[in-house]
């Protein structure tokens, strides 16, 4: 049996920072054996919460020769330099989304870990979900026709509800608000349903709590061939909600969160419910079998690319009240 791989969780700022703990402990081919954090009571917390040790200096704990790799959670202005000194040490990793805040980041990023050889990989985990696997198998089945239009929409109650940390309206420390985090989503399963890159973003930025970053946003995107893609988000809207419709020339897909239904073309008149199977293996997964293969997570770091081109177009656009126009 193959001896599992040693990771360290660096950072808990993020929601997602147990998760990806969790994963490393529970994973059969990975070990959690220790936690960082900038914040030494944050990171004291959570090493305690895990029963793995808690080490203060980042540096000591990535120069370390028997860690194989590391889980990023911390806030997404660190993205750049925790990562980059990852590399350097010879650790893969596995990175809470985005990659980083400007496509010159996140390009760097890349070619940094394929010149030093490791895995990188990151979480975004509706690409490989059960219904994502069914609408793309209508689209490339031709059952819908030449897509037109697509809507994607994730929102939650976080900031009224009170359980999104006030963190996470920190200009500073999140480089954004309810778009560069949650309505990350949206972008990548766009991007997927339209089997192309934007030509033009124009978004809609608005702050319902008054906070210095977004709560509340709406994207739009024009496609080639005249298709266009609506992205909603919001952590201000109660309750949770996750929907996704697509239109075609010949039918349309609607998945409402938990049934996926299909009207128009071979499904006849009226809507028709297919069945959802179970999801393929996720980031975190994928991430394991690269560094075993000693492979590039090719299609994940494509999607995180375009997502960062996005997300840096629609902050610029909501800033300037225009239309950006992509290269």
């Amino acid at each position: 049996m193959t001896k599992p791989l040693t990771i360290a969780a660096i950072g808990f700022w993020h929601v997602h920072a147990s998760d990806y703990a969790t994963a490393a402990q529970e994973h059969p081919g990975t070990e959690l054996v220790a936690i960082w954090d900038d914040d030494e009571q944050r990171g004291r917390e959570a090493a305690a919460s895990y029963g793995v040790e808690f080490v203060a200096d980042l540096d000591e704990l990535l120069a370390r020769p028997g860690l194989d790799g590391v889980t990023v959670t911390t806030a997404t202005n660190q993205h750049r330099d925790v990562i980059l000194r990852a590399i350097a040490a010879g650790k893969h990793v596995f990175t809470e989304k985005v990659l980083a805040a400007t496509l010159a980041d996140a390009e760097e990023l890349i070619a940094a870990a394929s010149a030093a050889r490791v895995a990188l990989v990151v979480s975004l985990p509706r690409l490989y979900d059960g219904y994502t696997q069914a609408i793309s198998r209508l689209l490339d089945d031709g059952a819908l026709g030449t897509l037109t239009y697509s809507r994607v929409r994730l929102t939650h109650d976080g900031w009224v509800a009170g359980w999104l940390p006030d963190r996470f309206g920190d200009p500073s420390a999140a480089l954004g608000g309810a778009f560069i985090d949650l309505g990350c989503h949206p972008v990548y399963l766009t991007r997927l349903f339209q089997r192309a890159e934007p030509l033009t973003v124009s978004a809609a930025f608005g702050s319902i709590t008054g906070r210095a970053v977004e709560d509340n946003a709406v994207v739009t995107e024009t496609f080639p061939g005249g298709a266009i893609g609506v992205l909603e988000t919001s952590v201000v809207a109660a309750p949770h909600a996750f929907g996704i419709e697509l239109r075609g020339t010949a039918g349309a897909a609607i998945y409402d969160g938990e049934r996926l239904l299909v009207s128009g073309g071979r499904y006849g008149e009226g809507w028709s419910e297919l069945p959802v199977p179970d999801g393929v293996p996720g980031a975190f997964d994928q991430w394991v079998d690269h560094i075993h293969a000693g492979t590039v997570a090719e299609d994940n770091l494509r999607h995180a690319l375009e997502l960062t081109r996005v997300v840096e177009a629609a902050s610029r656009s909501a800033a300037t009240s225009r239309v950006v126009t992509l290269d």
